[in-house]
C-alpha cells in the first residue's frame, strides 16, 4: 500500500514511522530509474563510459531497497491481528478508493505519453499487452500490490493465528528458495534444473516473503550498529556481485544481484526497514521539525509521485523542456542524485496545489 495516513497509523497502534519509511521508499524509486537512464552511442571501455557505469550500478545498486521497503510497510498495516475479520467488501472497496481509480487514470495518461510523446504506434494487440502487464515499466509494483491485496484477506487469518515458529519457518524456506536457490543457476550446466527444482519445491517465493516480514517486524529489532554493518556490507555485495558477474558470465546477468529476490538486497531491505523501524515518530519531530513537515508532505503524495515521476525524469533527461539534465551533458556521479531531487521537487511542485481542486485528489491518488 503507497498511502495510509499518519494518524490512522496512530489510530491502529502501528507504532512505525510510516511516513518516513514511505518518504525513503520514493526517492530510493526515483533514484533507481534516474541511475538507469538509456545512454547510447558511448564506449564502455572510454573513461567517461566507465564512470558512466560504476556511477550507475553503485546508485542502482542503493536504491534496489526501494519496493521491498514498501511491501514490507504494506504488510504492517494491512496484516494486523484486529483486522482479521474485516469484511471483503469493505477490504476491495477501500484498496478501490485508495488505487483503483488512480491506476487507470494514470494508465491512460502514459498510454497517451507512449503513443503521443515516444511516439509508439498504439494498437489493439499494444492496448492489450500494456493493460495485461502495465502501459508503462514502472506499473509492475502496482500490478504487484494488486496480487498482494487479492491474497491478503487469506494472509490475514495466517498471521492472526499461526504461531511465531510456524512464521519464522516459513521466511527460512521463503528466503531460501527466492535468494539462496537461484545461485546455483550461475552455473550453466545445471541452470536448467535449479529453475525447474525452484519453481516446483520452493512454490511460495517472490515478494510475498517481504509482505508477511512487515507485520512481524516487532519480533525482529536487533540492535541499529549491527544492523548498519549487515546494510552496508549487503549493500557492497550488490554492487561488486554485479560488476564480477557481468565480467566473467555477461551482461545478461547484469540484474542479478540487482533484484528485489537477490538475496543481498533482501538483506539489505530487511536490514534498512528494520532500521528505520526503530526511529520514533517523536524523535523525527523533535529533532527536525521542519524536515518533519516535508516527510509528511511527500508521504501523502507517494502514489501520485510513484506515478508521475517517469514522465518528469524523461522531460528532464531528453530535454523537452529545452534544457536537459542528463549524464551525456553532466558528471553522473553529480547529475543522478541531481535529477532525482529536482524530479522529486518538480512532482510535489505540481501534484500538491491541483490536490487542493475539490476530486482531483481521488482520480490522481
Amino acid at each position: 500500500m503507497l498511502q495510509e495516513s499518519k494518524s490512522s497509523q496512530n489510530k491502529e497502534g502501528i507504532d512505525l514511522p510510516v511516513d518516513l519509511i514511505r518518504t525513503i521508499a520514493i526517492i530510493l524509486v526515483i533514484l533507481l530509474h534516474a541511475s538507469i537512464e538509456a545512454v547510447p552511442n558511448i564506449d564502455i571501455m572510454s573513461p567517461q563510459g566507465v564512470q558512466l557505469w560504476w556511477a550507475s550500478n553503485v546508485y542502482n545498486s542503493l536504491s534496489r531497497t526501494a519496493v521491498p521497503l514498501f511491501v514490507m510497510l504494506t504488510g504492517a498495516l494491512l496484516l494486523q491481528p484486529n483486522k482479521a475479520n474485516e469484511p471483503l467488501k469493505v477490504f476491495f472497496k477501500k484498496r478501490w478508493n485508495r488505487i483503483g481509480i488512480p491506476v487507470l487514470f494514470w494508465g491512460a495518461i502514459f498510454f497517451a505519453w507512449d503513443s503521443l510523446v515516444k511516439g509508439q504506434l498504439l494498437t489493439p494487440v499494444s492496448f492489450l499487452q500494456g493493460l495485461l502487464a502495465g502501459p508503462y515499466v514502472h506499473f509492475w509494483y502496482l500490478y504487484i500490490l494488486i496480487g498482494l491485496y487479492l491474497i491478503t484477506p487469506l494472509v490475514r487469518i495466517i498471521v492472526a493465528h499461526a504461531d511465531w515458529k510456524i512464521i519464522k519457518y516459513f521466511l527460512i524456506i521463503w528466503f531460501i528458495g527466492t535468494g539462496i536457490i537461484p545461485l546455483l543457476t550461475l552455473y550453466a550446466s545445471i541452470s536448467p534444473q535449479t529453475v525447474w527444482f525452484r519453481q516446483n519445491v520452493f512454490v511460495l517465493s517472490g515478494l510475498l516473503g517481504y509482505f508477511i516480514i512487515g507485520a512481524y517486524v516487532a519480533k525482529l529489532r536487533l540492535r541499529t550498529a549491527i544492523l548498519s554493518l549487515i546494510l552496508v556490507l549487503s549493500s557492497i555485495f550488490t554492487i561488486f556481485g554485479t560488476y564480477f558477474l557481468i565480467a566473467t558470465l555477461g551482461e545478461q546477468y547484469s540484474q542479478f544481484f540487482l533484484d528485489a529476490s537477490s538475496f543481498s538486497v533482501i538483506i539489505a531491505s530487511v536490514t534498512l526497514f528494520l532500521i528505520l523501524a526503530a526511529i520514533p515518530n517523536q524523535t523525527i519531530e523533535r529533532k527536525i521539525p521542519r524536515g518533519s513537515k516535508a516527510i509528511q508532505v511527500i508521504s501523502q503524495n507517494t502514489l501520485p509521485i510513484y506515478l508521475f515521476h517517469i514522465i518528469v525524469l524523461e522531460t528532464l533527461q531528453k530535454g523537452y523542456l529545452g534544457f536537459q539534465i542528463s549524464v551525456t551533458n553532466l558528471n553522473p556521479i553529480i547529475e543522478i542524485p541531481l535529477i532525482t531531487v529536482v524530479t522529486l521537487l518538480i512532482c510535489l511542485a505540481i501534484i500538491v496545489p491541483i490536490k487542493k481542486v475539490p476530486y482531483v485528489k481521488r482520480i490522481i491518488g
